[in-house]
């Protein structure tokens, strides 16, 4: 599996917050199938996937997902 995590970190602007870009919708390929690195805390159980994104500090990225997801990333 590919690695997603902290040596990818976003640019932030002068307020923290974190610098976005629109991007054209016929630049996207494909979804990737993100599995969250739990670590070794316990998760909350009213815990909600929609906060996923921001609650997990890196991801594997699961080439596995499908056979084009296979041959995209590697």
């Amino acid at each position: 599996m590919a690695y997603a995590g902290p040596h990818h970190n976003p640019d932030l602007d002068v307020r923290g917050r974190r610098v976005m870009d629109i991007i054209h919708i016929d630049a996207i390929l494909r979804g990737a199938h993100l599995i969250p690195i739990f670590g070794d805390d316990f998760i909350p159980l009213n815990f909600k996937y929609s906060s996923s994104l921001d609650s997990f500090r890196a991801f594997y990225i699961n080439k596995y997902a499908d056979h084009h997801s296979h041959e995209i990333v590697f």
